[in-house]
């Protein structure tokens, strides 16, 4: 069973940082694009970057901000946040593309169970 957990979250100032993390666990084979969303109250799920074996992306709202980085031999993706706005509020998803030993051939999509990120005005 491949379980994904986020931690890091928290309350914040605005212009404050924060550094969430999140570690896959299980009977993993490999780990193919890791990224990371969040969801804020009453708005869909926006993807806010994402990292793959060669490239990173990012949305344009957190460009120059944000930075995502992953630890292969750890199994572990972060985002690390800076200057962050009252409008990062919300709660933030881990995401990833992982085959198991069970079935190599086949990457499977696995989330988190979120972190909420607040940020005061």
């Amino acid at each position: 069973q491949v379980q994904l957990v986020e931690s890091g979250g928290g309350l914040v100032q605005a212009g404050g940082s924060l550094r969430l993390s999140c570690v896959a666990s299980g009977s993993i084979f490999r780990i193919y694009t890791m990224r990371w969303y969040r969801q804020a109250p009453g708005k869909q799920r926006e993807l806010v970057a994402a990292v793959s074996t060669a490239s990173t992306d990012y949305a344009d709202s957190v460009k120059g901000r944000f930075n995502i980085s992953r630890d292969n031999v750890n199994k572990a993706v972060y985002l690390r946040m800076n200057s962050l706005r009252p409008e990062d509020t919300a709660i933030y998803y881990c995401n990833a593309e992982i085959a198991s030993y069970e079935d190599v051939a086949r990457y499977r999509n696995y989330w988190g169970q979120g972190t909420q990120v607040t940020v005061s005005s």
